[in-house]
C-alpha cells in the first residue's frame, strides 16, 4: 500500500501562504523556524513518513529548470466535519466552489490558496472500499 507523503508547492509570499495553510486550513507547521522551507503536518501521525504540505519560497534554488504545474491538493475531513468546515471557511471570506468526483462517493468543495493552487476539501460518503 502507498500513502501520500507530501505535496511540495512553490509560493510567492511565504507569510501569506503560512497564514492560509496554518490559520485558514488549520495545518500545523512542524519544521524548525529558521528553515526557509516550511513543512506543514496534514492529518494525524501514523507512525511513518508524516503526510505533509511543503512550502518552498519561489526564490529558493530548485533542481533543474522544470515547469511546476499542480492541478489541486485534496484534503480529507471526516463526514461529520464537512459542513462545519465549509461554513467556517465561507465565514472566513474564502470563495468556495463545488464539484463532483467522476466515480467515487465523495462530497467536496474547492478554494484557492494565495498562489492560485486549488485546494479540495473532501469527505467520504460511501462504504469502505
Amino acid at each position: 500500500m502507498k500513502n501520500l507523503a507530501e505535496v511540495v508547492l512553490v509560493v510567492d509570499d511565504m507569510d501569506r501562504s503560512i497564514r492560509f495553510y496554518r490559520d485558514g486550513l488549520g495545518l500545523e507547521v512542524f519544521s524548525p523556524p529558521q528553515l526557509p522551507t516550511k513543512f506543514l503536518l496534514v492529518g494525524d501521525s501514523r507512525g511513518g513518513v508524516p503526510q505533509q504540505i511543503v512550502l518552498v519560497p519561489r526564490s529558493a534554488p530548485t533542481s533543474g529548470e522544470r515547469v511546476k504545474v499542480l492541478h489541486h491538493i485534496g484534503l480529507e475531513v471526516a463526514p461529520d466535519d464537512f459542513e462545519p468546515e465549509r461554513r467556517r471557511l465561507q465565514a472566513a471570506g474564502f470563495e468556495l466552489r463545488t464539484g463532483k468526483h467522476p466515480f467515487l462517493p465523495v462530497e467536496a468543495f474547492y478554494l484557492d490558496d494565495p498562489d492560485g493552487n486549488e485546494i479540495e476539501i473532501a469527505a467520504w460518503r460511501g462504504p469502505a472500499l
